[in-house]
């Protein structure tokens, strides 16, 4: 592999370790060094411009107004939802509850989604055996859009700072309306499911069995569906509200950074300053202790020679 000499262009061998030109003598490694130097500051600006850049997009973008600062309140919220009960399927051996965690003690989305990995081979057994249309591949489907309504949301609030060079992206609001679609796909299988298991004698899912079926939707969706909508509407509200420019973030951080320097300054003067009079103080104290012990010896002394002068007496 040849190179070329930067000065006069000259082909140099792989092989050749000098640092300076066999033909001109200049030295390669410090050729034009101020103008690579003022490059390399160029290019550092430039990267430190873009740095800041997105940091005061997703600062923006997370709590850059007290409507970006509700949007993520509104945005954590809805994982509550999730653990209140959506649907539930009850049977006389043990009932299934579509929530992350079941307070009654029946069998949560969690335990169904494990069957799914731990015995897949036997659920899809039962899922066969019911020509995929019965209450065991109701609740399989159901929990799969549980969870997926679960990822999507996540997805929603990861878009905010993906998506922060946009301030004005509709995207969350899409996930959002996906993940609300999701919700009503699960849920209906889910109660599907019940209805559907009241016709059977039992049914199993995985190796949990379930005898005497019962249940439907539950109440536990509707503060879900409310949350859910919640977070839409705030994602709406700020799509359509007016987002500021990168310039205008800019200013406002060089405004800030500059604002603490200045704090920052004042504190260091008032330091000084007490620092200083805490040094006068101390010289101010230390010359009456003088003059109070000179005081003292003169007063000792005065003593001394009245009582010499009424000894010679």
């Amino acid at each position: 592999m040849m190179a070329n000499c930067p000065n006069c262009g000259k082909k140099l061998p792989w092989w050749y370790i000098k640092a300076e030109c066999n033909k001109c003598g200049v030295s390669i490694p410090n050729y034009n060094w101020i103008e690579r130097l003022e490059e390399d500051n160029i290019n550092a600006e430039k990267s430190f411009e873009g740095f800041y850049k997105t940091l005061n997009r997703v600062q923006y973008s997370l709590f850059g107004t007290k409507l970006r600062i509700a949007r993520l309140v509104l945005t954590f919220l809805p994982a509550f939802a999730f653990l209140f009960p959506w649907a539930s399927v009850k049977g006389g051996t043990n009932c299934f509850d579509l929530a992350l965690l079941s307070f009654t003690g029946g069998k949560s989305a969690i335990d169904v989604i494990m069957q799914l990995f731990s015995n897949s081979s036997l659920l899809f057994d039962h899922m066969r055996f019911e020509n995929y249309a019965g209450p065991v591949t109701f609740i399989t489907v159901s929990v799969i859009f549980y969870f997926l309504t679960v990822l999507f949301i996540v997805f929603a609030f990861l878009l905010n700072i993906i998506k922060c060079a946009k301030p004005k992206t509709k995207s969350t609001v899409i996930f959002d309306i996906i993940s609300i679609l999701l919700s009503v796909v699960s849920v209906t299988l889910f109660s599907a499911a019940a209805s559907l298991g009241a016709d059977l004698t039992a049914f199993t899912v995985g190796d949990i069995s379930a005898i005497g079926i019962s249940g439907g939707f539950s109440w536990g969706y509707i503060p879900a569906l409310i949350l859910f909508l919640a977070a839409t509407g705030i994602n709406i509200a700020v799509a359509v509200a007016p987002a500021k420019s990168d310039e205008a973030l800019e200013t406002a951080r060089v405004a800030r950074y500059e604002a603490k320097l200045a704090k920052e300054r004042e504190n260091e003067i008032r330091k000084q300053k007490e620092r200083e009079e805490a040094a006068k103080a101390y010289e101010e104290e230390q010359k009456h202790i003088i003059a109070e012990a000179k005081k003292k010896v003169a007063e000792q002394k005065a003593k001394n020679s009245n009582k010499i002068n009424k000894g010679k007496k």
